[in-house]
């Protein structure tokens, strides 16, 4: 019985599918509607990381155009978006509206992948910004790929197919750009400006904003704030959708080595935020699974990680740190692998068992610092960090702004 259900709504789905794209098919024929613009973070997840700060950025330099910039939101998240962001316009995904607008749209701005069924018009101009940085093998440089619902040669050509209807890529640095054309077979413009999410780390970095923030984020301005971000392990998980989540080190041990204003703030994925056990510790951890990273960031004295790649926009700091990689070898070896020599380039100690990470909890407790990291750590910001700046929000609209003016 369930089986049928089950079959029932996905042809369901496929008929509704089959719809919009007849209907699309249709609308795209009409010409764009001028600085009619669309963005879309993670599939409609968030309003957030790129997408959110080029949308800051465009309608504080076009305020006239604020009615004409959407964003694409799921279904399922435009609740509770609306509440967060109210004067955000939004767009449910795959409705009717979205189906008009986006087939209509000057630009579309996202920053991850589209469907390959969806086509654009021809005179939409897709500005892919992505999201990181890579560590780990991406698109065709991944040599197995195990997801479900596809196999090697599918996701890498649907990836590539992709790819290739991006006019403009972002890239935060050389390392990236390089990456991209290989691993997105990307054969089109790159804007080679840094992040525009980062931006806001080189314009906020004065004590009396960080202050204000670490008080509405944590109520108290003077406290030394660790941030704990550990990347997300798909490959640990009980049934399928339920994950494991298991800190590992000592919250006990942990706040042994720390004074006694330090606080932690434990930035988990949004699947395992409810499995952290932090009992007895509620009043020095804080689980911070959805608010803005940058955030984070900002208000952070240290940040604590191990493979994911915000190690690369925490650098813009210039601020310490520590890469706790237990599972190193596991990681390494059955994953989808590093693009760089992770053990030798960290701009960090690295540490695998509890108890060289509690000393070096402690090194860091007595001098704010690790020694001997400056040079490692100068040659990490040098190669990652020279694109970023304050200006790259405004240098993207500038460059909308000249693809508008040359029509």
């Amino acid at each position: 019985m369930i089986k049928v259900k089950n079959k029932i709504i996905k042809m369901i789905k496929l008929f509704i599918r089959f719809c919009l794209i007849i209907l699309n098919d249709i609308l795209i024929i009409f010409p764009v509607k001028k600085n009619l613009v669309v963005f879309e973070s993670f599939k409609g997840k968030d309003i957030n990381d790129n997408p959110a700060a080029i949308y800051d950025e465009w309608i504080k330099e076009f305020p006239e155009y604020k009615n004409l910039a959407y964003f694409a939101v799921k279904v399922s998240e435009f609740k509770t978006l609306k509440a967060k962001y109210p004067d955000v316009k939004m767009v449910r995904r795959f409705l009717p509206k979205w189906v008009w607008i986006m087939a209509r749209s000057n630009f579309w701005i996202f920053n991850s992948r589209t469907p390959n069924w969806w086509k654009k018009n021809k005179g939409t101009t897709y500005m892919q910004t992505w999201h990181g940085t890579p560590l780990k093998k991406l698109g065709i440089d991944i040599a197995n790929v195990k997801m479900p619902g596809t196999d090697t040669d599918k996701y890498k050509k649907r990836f590539v197919n992709e790819a290739h209807r991006w006019d403009y890529l972002i890239a935060p640095n050389q390392y990236s750009h390089q990456i991209f054309a290989r691993a997105f077979d990307f054969n089109n413009q790159f804007l080679d400006i840094g992040y525009p999410r980062n931006d806001v780390l080189y314009n906020s970095d004065n004590s009396e904003n960080i202050a204000k923030l670490k008080y509405s984020l944590i109520g108290d301005k003077k406290a030394k704030v660790i941030t704990y971000a550990p990347t997300w392990r798909d490959d640990d998980y009980k049934t399928k959708g339920v994950y494991n989540f298991e800190l590992p080190f000592s919250l006990k041990q942990f706040f042994d080595n720390v004074d006694d204003n330090a606080i932690l703030i434990i930035r988990p994925h949004y699947l395992v935020k409810d499995a952290i056990d932090i009992s007895g510790y509620e009043d020095r951890v804080k689980i911070m699974a959805e608010e803005d990273i940058s955030n984070l960031y900002l208000i952070s004295d240290l940040l604590i990680t191990d493979y994911s790649s915000v190690m690369f926009d925490y650098a813009n700091l210039r601020r310490p740190m520590l890469f706790f990689a237990y599972d190193l070898n596991h990681y390494e070896e059955e994953l989808r692998g590093f693009y760089f020599d992770y053990k030798k380039d960290v701009p960090g100690p690295l540490v695998q068992d509890a108890n060289s990470f509690y000393s070096k909890i402690n090194e860091f407790n007595e001098i704010g610092k690790f020694k001997d990291y400056d040079n490692q750590f100068n040659l990490f910001y040098d190669k990652f960090c020279s694109w970023e700046s304050a200006n790259s929000s405004k240098s993207f609209v500038k460059i909308m702004r000249g693809i508008n003016n040359e029509r």
